[in-house]
């Protein structure tokens, strides 16, 4: 992902002095915790929430998804979720009016808007109170899901605070002591152990030879162990696991190789997103209190910076397989607010019919494809304007209770506020 940083941003250093901190800055919730009523006409309380984050979607990449699986009288999953809305994703930094994922997630986590780079600080480099640790407080389980990285800059700001994305060993470190997820589920693992101690994903490895394990805060692998996590780095061990604490890590970095098309570029998760949400419902399903889980794919965004729409699609596939598994979780809960939404646009991504006399395919408005319409002979392409992100606005889908409050267009702060409500925080 881009690393957008804020001039003169705080250094490694400040982010110690906000992990000591001690004075918690408490978010104002707009509106009180109640009941709801969904569509079965039954009075139904919030309890837990699942957020599912296609990083860097918005609404063309979903239009595309829905075209290539679903076919033009189609739906995709994601899309019916019976509520809709639009979130803006406007960061409040200095030097940028399009926002990176820290500063979007950061929005998401604690409904503050701040500065490129940060995960759960505002612009001043002060901590925010975030939803991962203040459901826990609450008394509810809670866990991150996802392909990229698990301390990439979306789960981060959930649960860590730090003046600085990049600093992900420091994030794993604040993950055991002080945000304390019940289940983290993704890749990663070369910010757990310190460098020149491989684990289970071997240092330099054929498919890139740039990763290792590089973290500089000990052991964070044998800590979590020690803490009370069961740790797997497989699927066949991720099946076994048992209930209880569960720190999964299934690959040195991001679960995939983002390259642009025909450049060593893979996406083949060695766990799919599918069955790891499915296995953290499962254990945060056994709180009677409810839980908070963040659930991410992370390919959108990697491979729409690299205009790789062959890439995009499958990414797309595997989220929208997850969003399936959640709607059967919410379909025998009600008592779970179910959102669906992109934390920014990636790509500058346009959907197109295809066309001799339009442009040529080459940068910098490059066209990818075609692509077939699923369940007809028409065909399509995806015509990128940019390798970065952009600040349209994205759509929400949502169900369960609270989810009306998604209806119309809102700034980002406003899933901040709705979760929290849900949350009863």
């Amino acid at each position: 992902m881009d690393f957008s940083h804020r001039r003169c941003l705080l250094t490694v250093a400040a982010t110690a002095v906000v992990t000591a901190a001690v004075t918690t800055v408490v978010t104002p919730v707009l509106f009180a915790r109640s009941t709801t009523t969904p569509g079965n006409g039954r009075d139904v309380r919030a309890t837990s929430v699942i957020l599912i984050n296609g990083d860097g979607m918005a609404a063309a990449h979903r239009e595309a998804a829905r075209l290539y699986l679903a076919g033009l009288d189609g739906r995709l999953a994601m899309d019916r979720l019976p509520v809709s809305g639009q979130l803006t994703t406007s960061p409040h930094d200095p030097s940028a009016a399009v926002t990176d994922s820290a500063a979007a997630a950061t929005a998401w986590a604690t409904g503050v808007r701040t500065y490129n780079g940060a995960t759960g600080v505002d612009v001043d480099g002060r901590p925010l109170a975030v939803l991962g640790q203040q459901a826990k407080a609450a008394g509810k389980s809670t866990g991150l899901v996802t392909t990229a990285q698990v301390t990439d800059a979306s789960p981060a700001a959930f649960f860590s605070r730090t003046a600085d994305r990049s600093a992900q060993d420091e994030i794993a470190r604040q993950y055991l002591t002080f945000s304390r997820p019940d289940v983290i589920l993704g890749g990663g693992e070369d910010w757990w152990l310190p460098r020149g101690t491989p684990g289970a994903w071997p240092d330099r490895p054929a498919e890139d030879s740039s990763e290792g394990s590089r973290g500089t805060r000990g052991d964070l692998v044998e800590q979590a162990r020690r803490d009370g996590y069961h740790y797997v780095s497989s699927a066949e061990q991720l099946a076994s696991a048992p209930r209880g604490r569960l720190l999964g890590l299934f690959a040195n970095e991001e679960m995939f190789q983002q390259r642009p098309e025909g450049e060593g570029d893979v996406y083949a998760p060695p766990v799919d997103l599918a069955t790891m949400t499915g296995k953290a419902l499962d254990i945060l399903g056994s709180n009677r209190k409810g839980f908070f889980l963040l659930v991410e794919e992370e390919g959108v965004d990697e491979f729409s910076h690299h205009n790789n729409a062959t890439r995009v699609l499958q990414s797309m596939r595997s989220l929208e397989r997850t969003v399936e598994v959640a709607r059967a979780y919410v379909a025998a809960h009600p008592d779970t607010l179910l959102v669906v939404t992109g934390d920014h646009e990636c790509g500058g991504l346009t959907v197109e019919n295809t066309s001799d006399t339009d442009e040529s395919g080459s940068a910098p408005s490059t066209e990818d494809g075609p692509f077939p319409v699923h369940g007809s002979t028409l065909r399509f392409v995806m015509d990128w304007t940019t390798t970065g992100h952009t600040g349209v606005d994205v759509p929400v889908t949502a169900e369960g209770p609270l989810a009306e409050l998604f209806t119309g267009k809102h700034p980002n702060t406003h899933l901040h506020d709705v979760l929290a409500r849900a949350l009863g925080i």
